[in-house]
């Protein structure tokens, strides 16, 4: 088994080498002749073969020497092309991303974070997966992403949640419900109206529950749907009131959201990932523009 290789001793043999000279190399690396001549004789024992014919007047390889050259500046060249992927991903220039996130916020944040990602670094190879809360919770945990954006939920366990902006919750009245421009409505004034929902599997659903109970208000939640886009086409037609994160009510709508008041309603839209995960420079750039736009 051969001996480890100093990582010097390499470069002063490639210094020698391509200098055809070891006054030259040590003029090179600013050392002392005698110290590049310790160095060649350091590298030579240790591999137990001469690496250079020495002559008054020229200094050559040996077939054993012509041989290390080769096989060190083939060693080079990949550690050098390695060196410059790491910067290249370091200043996100070249690498992959992929990241899950909850489909209220990929449907009406991420369009315009993407695109001036995408102008800013070309280079980078970007994997969505819009998943529900729970599946996203399990992506992470899995490791099948780098991270995920979406809500903070209470059961922390093994994930860790870094806030990004609040989303609060608010109303999507009907036209022709006595609006008169108000900007807040109670969530007791908004149960006399036939309401409409996301599913009850989803975080939003379980808050709004909870916040029922907690201020003793019957509501009827007959009326469920899975998309918030279905939800707000349903308001339009006048089926109902929706309730809905103000981050899911696209700008296009003809409906305008009103807060809901006693109670106040919102959530935590944060970055997920695994406990002690570092992002990549790559997902840190994409997590710094979301803040921004919060």
């Amino acid at each position: 088994m051969p001996q480890k290789i100093n990582f010097k001793l390499l470069s002063a043999f490639m210094a020698v080498a391509e200098h055809a000279s070891f006054r030259k190399a040590a003029e090179q690396a600013f050392v002392s002749l005698p110290a590049i001549s310790m160095q060649i004789k350091q590298l030579e024992t240790q591999l137990g073969v001469a690496l250079f014919q020495r002559t008054t007047r020229h200094v050559e390889l040996t077939p054993e020497g012509e041989e290390l050259l080769i096989s060190t500046r083939k060693a080079m060249a990949e550690l050098d092309g390695g060196l410059t992927r790491i910067q290249q991903a370091a200043d996100a220039q070249h690498g992959n991303l992929a990241f899950a996130c909850v489909p209220t916020v990929a449907g009406t944040r991420l369009p315009a974070v993407l695109t001036e990602y995408a102008r800013l670094y070309p280079g980078i190879s970007v994997r969505v997966r819009e998943l529900s809360h729970h599946d996203l919770l399990e992506a992470v945990r899995r490791r099948e992403v780098d991270f995920g954006i979406g809500p903070v939920e209470e059961k922390r366990t093994e994930l860790d949640f870094r806030p990004l902006f609040l989303d609060e919750y608010c109303a999507l009245l009907p036209r022709g419900y006595r609006h008169n421009g108000r900007k807040t409505i109670s969530l007791r004034e908004l149960t006399r109206l036939r309401l409409l929902t996301l599913a009850p599997n989803s975080l939003f659903r379980n808050h709004l529950e909870d916040a029922l109970r907690a201020n003793g208000i019957a509501a009827d939640l007959s009326y469920e749907f899975t998309h918030a886009s279905t939800l707000i086409a349903m308001v339009e037609a006048g089926l109902g009131a929706g309730i809905l994160p103000r981050i899911a009510v696209p700008r296009s709508t003809v409906l305008t959201p009103v807060r809901i008041a006693r109670p106040s309603l919102h959530r935590t839209i944060a970055v997920i990932t695994i406990r002690g995960y570092t992002l990549s420079p790559a997902g840190g750039k994409l997590v710094e523009m979301l803040r921004r736009e919060g």
